[in-house]
């Protein structure tokens, strides 16, 4: 009895010494093309979870993204400039620095292959990117002005520094290196579709810090980027996203509620002059670099500083004085 004992236990040794030699891509290969072996189980002994306990597992994600996106519409529809810098810093830490999830150059590979996150899985994500097409073709780019995490770093960074630091490149300058963004989104997308390669989305996009992966190179091109941010605001945002050059495409030909114009627009420049983006070009904003920060807005419905509801006060006394003397005509 003992030896037989003795021998179940060599034999077992040897096997297992045996599948120590096997490497794992062997081994996988191996269960792949269903050769079994003894330590198999049969694969029904095993269900896979159902849509519902998956999404319940993503609930947290889930809840933290679907209660960021109403803060970003309450302070949107507010248009108040405290709680549009809370949900700016919110943006930061939560979709930044703790899930780390932004729309990406990848996700754009992604459509154009038909290769996206597969939902059962990624539930959160698509939270994130429905709203993101769906916002967009409503009002324009206000993901990029309230739910990009970079963005909204650079925004943060832009209120914090000093405003004498900054350095506004020339009128002619900025309206053209608008078009670089543009540039880096076409060649991006084929340098793709001749390499299938997507990995160059770590030296066209800065999102990657957010995860505190990267290489000498990557860290040595960011820390360059954000030294230019503190002179030139919100630079990379107006110059260099790809993901800003495609909503921008999107909000140019299909934003719905669009920002209303007084005809005193076609000669005042206080919107122009406070726009940080380089959006408004005389009575005219241009949809594709709109980032819906508000500040334009606010200006508009401010009675003391707006043009238009000077001039229309104006003439509310004016009609005012003249009443009482047309009155006794």
């Amino acid at each position: 009895m003992i030896r037989r004992l003795a021998a179940a236990v060599l034999l077992l040794g040897l096997c297992l010494s045996a599948g120590a030699r096997v490497p794992l891509h062997a081994l996988a290969l191996s269960a792949v093309e269903g050769q079994t072996t003894q330590w198999q189980f049969n694969d029904d002994d095993e269900k896979p979870p159902t849509l519902v306990e998956t999404l319940k597992s993503q609930w947290v994600d889930i809840a933290v993204f679907a209660g960021f996106t109403v803060l970003a519409l309450v302070s949107f529809f507010r248009k108040d400039k405290k709680l549009k810098y809370v949900t700016l810093a919110a943006c930061v830490v939560l979709l930044g620095f703790w899930k780390s999830q932004l729309i990406t150059i990848v996700n754009i590979f992604g459509l154009i292959t038909l290769d996206l996150p597969i939902f059962r899985y990624s539930a959160a994500w698509y939270v994130l990117a429905i709203f993101t097409v769906v916002s967009t073709v409503l009002w324009g780019r206000l993901y990029c002005g309230r739910m990009c995490a970079f963005g909204a770093l650079t925004q943060l960074m832009d209120a914090t520094l000093p405003a004498s630091w900054r350095r506004e490149p020339p009128l002619w300058l900025e309206r053209r290196a608008s078009f670089i963004k543009y540039g880096i989104l076409a060649g991006a997308i084929l340098y793709f579709l001749v390499t299938r390669d997507r990995f160059i989305f770590r030296y066209i996009e800065p999102f990657w810090m957010f995860g505190l992966h990267g290489n000498v190179v990557m860290w040595s091109m960011l820390a360059a980027l954000l030294v230019a941010t503190v002179f030139v605001r919100n630079v990379y945002c107006r110059f260099l996203c790809p993901v800003g050059a495609a909503l921008g495409v999107l909000s140019q030909v299909t934003t719905v509620f669009s920002i209303k114009r007084w005809k005193e627009c076609s000669t005042c420049k206080i919107c122009e002059k406070a726009c940080e983006w380089g959006a408004i070009q005389g009575p005219k904003i241009v949809k594709s670099e709109c980032v819906r920060c508000d500040d334009c807005e606010r200006l508009y419905a401010d009675q003391k500083k707006c043009p238009h509801w000077i001039i229309l006060l104006k003439d509310v006394k004016k009609r005012g004085d003249l009443a009482p003397s047309g009155g006794t005509a």
